[in-house]
């Protein structure tokens, strides 16, 4: 991915780039999108951008397996964190969903993940520590809660699904506080210009619609203008 395009997507929102994927792929229709409200830690701070590192975890019922199992497989899961090719987005799958108690995202897991360089993490579970998750490292999550339950790793590395978004190893993550897109490998390449035409094409409706003059009149005009810029 060239550095000019990540520097783009960290400066757009998540919808944005949802748009400017169709753009790129000429139709409507995409549909690798995050379904339903999540929150995010930091609402305010731009989108996570980067390739998944994925997991899976439970937390309501303890680990059937034998502690040192467990135990091998949480440093497993560090170590293949530690090592991802940046950038990186850490997406998590809980099982317990819809019923999520266990949450995995802290204040000390957050503060780990960014100093293992990754961009932040995507999740249908559980986030809290809100006041304590450092600058820098969003969290967009499926709910928030106040306990980690039994919370433990149960694989590393697989096909998660988060919120009807199924995500893969290596796949392009864009996530912010509306939700998350899995970009097709196919659009890259197209991506940067089609958001540059895209936001150029809402300039045509969005500029007049600012103005302290703005009526039918010149609302008529406008869209007749945005209608031919996307034709």
């Amino acid at each position: 991915m060239k550095q000019s395009l990540l520097d783009l997507l960290g400066k757009v929102d998540t919808p944005t780039v949802c748009n400017a994927i169709e753009v790129a792929q000429g139709k409507r229709g995409f549909d690798a999108f995050t379904r339903g409200t999540m929150q995010c830690s930091a609402p305010d701070e731009p989108a996570i951008v980067g390739y998944a590192r994925t997991a899976k975890i439970a937390a309501v019922h303890p680990p059937t397996e034998p502690p040192e199992v467990i135990k091998q497989r949480r440093m497993a899961y560090y170590k293949y964190m530690a090592d991802a090719p940046k950038p990186a987005v850490v997406v998590i799958e809980d099982l317990d969903f819809p019923d999520c108690i266990g949450a995995f995202w802290g204040e000390i897991n957050t503060t780990v993940h960014k100093g293992f360089g990754l961009s932040g993490t995507l999740t249908n579970g559980v986030m809290r520590d809100l006041g304590d998750v450092p600058a820098g490292y969003p969290v967009v999550a499926g709910s928030i809660g106040p306990s980690h339950g039994f919370v433990h790793v149960k694989e590393i590395g697989t096909s998660v699904t988060v919120f009807g978004m199924t995500v893969n190893e290596g796949d392009l993550i864009h996530a912010d506080r509306h939700g998350a897109v899995v970009v097709p490998p196919d659009v890259i390449d197209r991506l940067e210009d089609a958001i540059e035409k895209l936001l150029a094409t809402e300039h045509l409706i969005l500029g007049p619609a600012r103005q302290r003059d703005f009526n039918f009149d010149a609302f008529e005009k406008a869209w007749q203008a945005f209608e031919a810029s996307r034709t």
